[in-house]
Parts: C-alpha cells; sequence; structure tokens
C-alpha cells in the first residue's frame, strides 16, 4: 500500500488555542497534487488501525453491527472489484439511493476507490426526482435500497436509463437486477485506491434552484479537506480517541456525508449509522444515550421535536458539540439543548452545496452573538458583495449578497455539471455567489438577512419552486401552477401551491389531496405542498413569467 501524508494542518485538535484570530492565522490549505477521499477515510485505517471501529449499526428493528475499518475497507474493494468487472471505469457516475446503511459509506468509497463519481440521491425521491438526476448525470449503475427500488424501476422506463449495474440492498432483484449481498460474496477483498489528482471529480451532488431542472454540482476529491477547518471549528475540535459522531439526517446530502461522516473516518473516528424511518425524537435521545455520542449534527427542526420529548431519564452527559445548519436555529433552540446536554456547545455553521461550512461558530474562541451565523471559518474568505455589480462592500452592517473567494478554495465547487452558463452567473468576479443576503459588521460577525432567490428551506432541504410546479402542471386538471415558501411553525417554511385547476375539474378538497399526492408520488416526500390553493388566475411580470414576489406580498411574507 502506498504511503498516505498525514496532512498537518487539519489536526487542529492536537493544538491549544486561545483565540480564534490565532487559528485563521496559523492556517493554510494543505491540498496534495494527489489525493483521493477513500484512501483517507478508508484504506489508511485498515492498515494502521484494523481494528479500530469505523461504524456502529442499527436498524428500526434494534438489531445492531458494526464495522472496523478492516471490515470496512474489505467490504468497499469488493463492491469495488464488482462494479469494475460490470464495467464501470474511472470518470464514471454511480448512483447511491440508499438511507443511512453501512452500503451508503461503502458504496462512495468504493466508487472513488475505482475513481469513478459518486451521486448522492435522496431515498425520499420518486420516480421523477431518480430519473431524471440519473439521466442528465448519464449514471453506469446505481445502488439502491430496496424500500426504494420501485421509483427506480419506474425511473427506468421513463427516462430510458442505461445503467450497467443496479444491485438492490435489502431487497428483491428482477430483471437484470442483483441482489446487494450476492454481487459482492465472493469478489476480492482487496483493491487500493487509485492515484487520483486532487482536482479528479469525486462528487456530483444535485441542488435545487428557482429556475430549471435541479443543477449537478461537481466536486474534486479536495472537497473534504475543504470541509475539515470549518468542521473542526464547529465541532469544538473534539476528534479525540472518544468521540463519536451521529447525525439524523439521510445520508445523501453534503451536510450530512460532509459535515459529519466523512470527517469523523477522515480522523479514525466511528459514525453512527441508524435506519429507523421517519425521525423519532424520542429514539434520538436513546442513541445518544446508549452509543455515547460526543458530536451530533441535527437541523433546528429536529432540535424542535426533541425539545418536546423528556430527557431526564436519558444520559446525554457523553455529549459535549451540537453542530446545526440549514436553517436559523433560534435563540430558544440554543437555550434548551445548553441546558438539556449539561452545557454542550451550540454552533451554527453556514454554507451550501457549491461551497458548505465557511462560516462557523466556536463559543470556546469566540463570542456567540444573537442572530449571527459566526466568523468566516480558518482558510476561507468570505464578504458582501453588491447584488448588482458583484463587488465587494465596504460599509459595516450594509446588507448584500454573500460570497466566498473562489480561487483557492478547496470547498468551492468545480462547475455545474453540463451547465456552464450557470457556472459563469454563479462566480463572478473571482467570488462564489451564494443567493443568500446579509451582512457582516465591523467585528467580522455574519447575518443572514434572506435569500436572494425563491428557494424554500424546509426542515433543512432546499427545495426549488420550479420543479414542483412543473410536477402540478403534468396532472391533467392543472393548468398552471406557482409555488412559495411559507412559515410553519415545526419545518421553518413549507411549499404552498396557488393553482389554476382545468375545466370540467372541481377545487375542492379532494382535488387538493389528490394534487398533494401527485407530486409527492413523483418528486420528493419532503417536496409536496403542504398547502394547495385553487386561484382564478396568477400575477405574472410584463413577459408572462410567475411572479412569486406577488404571492409573497398577498401572503403578507414580505414587506
Amino acid at each position: 500500500m502506498a504511503t498516505i501524508e498525514r496532512l498537518d494542518r487539519y489536526h487542529f485538535h492536537e493544538h491549544d488555542w486561545e483565540t480564534f484570530e490565532e487559528i485563521r492565522d496559523w492556517f493554510e490549505w494543505e491540498v496534495p497534487d494527489r489525493f483521493n477521499i477513500a484512501a483517507y477515510v478508508c484504506d489508511r485505517w485498515a492498515e494502521e488501525t484494523p481494528e479500530q471501529t469505523a461504524l456502529f449499526v442499527e436498524d428500526e428493528s434494534g438489531a445492531t453491527d458494526t464495522y472496523t475499518f478492516a471490515e470496512f475497507e474489505a467490504a468497499a474493494s469488493r463492491l469495488a472489484n464488482h462494479l469494475a468487472a460490470s464495467g464501470v471505469e474511472r470518470g464514471d457516475r454511480i448512483g447511491v439511493n440508499l438511507p443511512q446503511k453501512p452500503e451508503t459509506a461503502i458504496a462512495h468509497v468504493a466508487a472513488w476507490k475505482l475513481g469513478a463519481v459518486s451521486v448522492p440521491l435522496s431515498t425520499l425521491f420518486g420516480p421523477d426526482g431518480l430519473g431524471y438526476r440519473l439521466a442528465d448525470a448519464g449514471a453506469s449503475a446505481c445502488i439502491v435500497d430496496g424500500s426504494n427500488v420501485g421509483a427506480l424501476r419506474r425511473a427506468r422506463d421513463d427516462y430510458d436509463l442505461d445503467l450497467a449495474s443496479v444491485l438492490v440492498v435489502d431487497g428483491q432483484p428482477e430483471g437484470d437486477e442483483q441482489a446487494y449481498a450476492d454481487a459482492v460474496a465472493g469478489r476480492d477483498a482487496e483493491y487500493e485506491a487509485v492515484d487520483t489528482p486532487a482536482e479528479d471529480d469525486a462528487l456530483l451532488i444535485y441542488t435545487s434552484g428557482t429556475t430549471g431542472d435541479p443543477k449537478g454540482v461537481r466536486h474534486a476529491h479536495r472537497v473534504l479537506l475543504g470541509h475539515l477547518p470549518g468542521i473542526q471549528t464547529v465541532a469544538d475540535f473534539e476528534f479525540g480517541d472518544e468521540t463519536r459522531f451521529w447525525t439524523p439526517a439521510e445520508w445523501a446530502w453534503i451536510a450530512s456525508l460532509f459535515n459529519i461522516v466523512f470527517p469523523a473516518l477522515f480522523y479514525g473516528r466511528p459514525v453512527l449509522a441508524y435506519h429507523g424511518g421517519e425521525f423519532d425524537p424520542a429514539k434520538a435521545f436513546d442513541l445518544l444515550d446508549r452509543y455515547d455520542i460526543t458530536m451530533l449534527f441535527a437541523p433546528a427542526t429536529a432540535l424542535k421535536f426533541m425539545m418536546q420529548v423528556p430527557s431526564e431519564e436519558y444520559d446525554v452527559d457523553s455529549l459535549r458539540v451540537i453542530g446545526s445548519g440549514g436553517e436559523t436555529l433560534g435563540e430558544s433552540v440554543a437555550e434548551w439543548a445548553a441546558e438539556t446536554f449539561s452545557g454542550a456547545a451550540v454552533h451554527e455553521g453556514y454554507g451550501q452545496t457549491e461551497a458548505n461550512v465557511t462560516v462557523v461558530e466556536n463559543g470556546s474562541l469566540a463570542e456567540q452573538r444573537t442572530g449571527s451565523m459566526g466568523l468566516a471559518a480558518p482558510g476561507h474568505e468570505v464578504t458582501i458583495v453588491d447584488p448588482e455589480t458583484g463587488e465587494p462592500t465596504v460599509e459595516p452592517n450594509q446588507v448584500g449578497e454573500i460570497a466566498v473567494r473562489y480561487e483557492g478554495d478547496p470547498v468551492c465547487f468545480k462547475e455545474y455539471w453540463n451547465e456552464p452558463a450557470k457556472t459563469d452567473t454563479k462566480v463572478r468576479n473571482g467570488w462564489l455567489l451564494t443567493e443568500d443576503l446579509g451582512r457582516i459588521d465591523e467585528d467580522g460577525y455574519f447575518y443572514f438577512e434572506s435569500r436572494k432567490d425563491d428557494v424554500i428551506i424546509s426542515s433543512g432541504y432546499r427545495i426549488g419552486p420550479e420543479e414542483i410546479e412543473e410536477s402540478l402542471a403534468s396532472h391533467d386538471a392543472v393548468t398552471d401552477a406557482a409555488v412559495i415558501g411559507v412559515p410553519h411553525e415545526e419545518r421553518g417554511e413549507v411549499p404552498k401551491a396557488f393553482v389554476l385547476v382545468a375545466d370540467g375539474y372541481d377545487p375542492g378538497n379532494e382535488l387538493r389531496e389528490t394534487l398533494m399526492a401527485h407530486v409527492k408520488d413523483r418528486l420528493a416526500k419532503y417536496e409536496y405542498p403542504r398547502e394547495v390553493e385553487f386561484v382564478a388566475e396568477l400575477p405574472r411580470t410584463t413577459t408572462g413569467k410567475v411572479r412569486r414576489q406577488s404571492l409573497r406580498e398577498q401572503e403578507g411574507l414580505d414587506d
């Protein structure tokens, strides 16, 4: 096995720090010319500490398992050998449509061992959500959970997907599909990660916007290194021998995979994979207790649900840090968490699929200010730019667009897959534009103001209204539709649809339920409109486009 360089700059936890500025002055990016994520999160630990636990595993029935790093590496190698034998080559895209199971991490690592590109896909996606992404990516293989294989089968028919290998985890294969366990059984348990440039593609992950179809975000292997300074800071540098990590979020998003799973494995620390269906706040307490979790990453919605559970019967003193992101945490949640978890630090982080964890909180080294997302993470240059010109603003507290310096920052995406024009819009004057409005005070603290676009953030999920609108319009009863986000006590926001009904259909409760189910079935379960209002007309611009701004004003949501 080739020697794997240690990369000392990312071992913040081995130093004693007095101030946040001290870390930022000390840190500089250390990105080797050759870097493969699989080698660093799997292969090296299988060589150095083979019996160290990589994954704790539990399912809804209570059945448990563990994977050592040696077992984890062997499983990934078997899958890599199967995929290679199926014709998957370096640079090919591999869909990973699995929930929070060990096979999820194994599938990503196997893809990277091959030099292939993993495509995370939520098991909440219906056939349209899956089909569009797999077709757009030109995927040559897909590992799918038995719970969602029906949606994949419909997608293969509807989108004429050319998949050389479909492996079904915990389900019954049909046609040319194979059971995952059978496919990897008997395969060679050795497959050393190929030597890849750090700039080679590792991940193609889709994000929803306000216009057009979901965009494929191309990330290089270096993206993991780009996450580490922010994650170390949010985690309060808790990466010692006793640390254990868990997030209730599905392992299909940049935040769950690169805020928790792969940073933990990079440092040789175990992660809990719990597959238990819908989020259960009482079960979350139980897991924190039984697995002695030290680092929890949870969206504000999950924490709000946990606030409703009597916590006295659980021993959660092991928890040292709670990280959160994707939606505003709120002072009451932070206060409850600090009290419930014996003073555990509660830190927010800010980022997006294209450039994640670029602004962070750390209460140990920097003041936490009410309403603030924190300071620019070590290594990242973040500023406020004029939304019109793209030029940095000068005055403190002047509202503008949050922007991240693009060149030289390994966390930044390479480009949008097959969308050069959209890439050019996203990256201007050397800055990656987040499309979020905010301000920065005289001490460098960032404050989120609003989104520049119409993206809806519900329970931490980013939802593009246009995809829902198109799904609604595909129903015979709908002439046209517009979707906006409206406030929701638990989820932050939920989609609300305004629908023009076709002649011959009754705009009543039955149709309302039918349309909600139609979207839920075709897209993702979190995307369907929780409210549907039937209208006689939709507000439009002079060019005929639906004006969502007018709908928000109508709902009393904009000043």
